[in-house]
């Protein structure tokens, strides 16, 4: 039985580890995906699965997230001015 929200998310990317985020840049990561407790505003974010084209660019992604926002990208870097977020990745094999 699923006990909570983060449980839930951890079963649905099939990942072991997680990282608490706040105003200390990540980076050289593979988050699956990035789960946000809090209103957060994240100023730097790189992803390797995000293509740039007419319409699609990365940079779209730097932005102000509400509370319980969450992104399915495989995020690499994210800084963070102010909020709380999850970080999800699976073990290094």
């Amino acid at each position: 039985m699923i006990k909570n929200n983060n449980a839930l998310l951890r079963q649905q990317n099939g990942t072991n580890q997680v990282d608490t985020i706040t105003t200390t840049a990540m980076t050289g990561k593979s988050y699956s995906c990035v789960h946000f407790l809090e209103e957060s505003v994240v100023t730097v974010l790189t992803a390797s699965n995000v293509t740039s084209a007419t319409g699609s660019d990365v940079t779209d992604l730097v932005r102000t997230y509400a509370a319980n926002s969450t992104l399915f990208v495989n995020v690499n870097t994210i800084t963070m001015t102010s909020g709380l977020a999850l970080g999800f990745y699976a073990d290094a094999e």
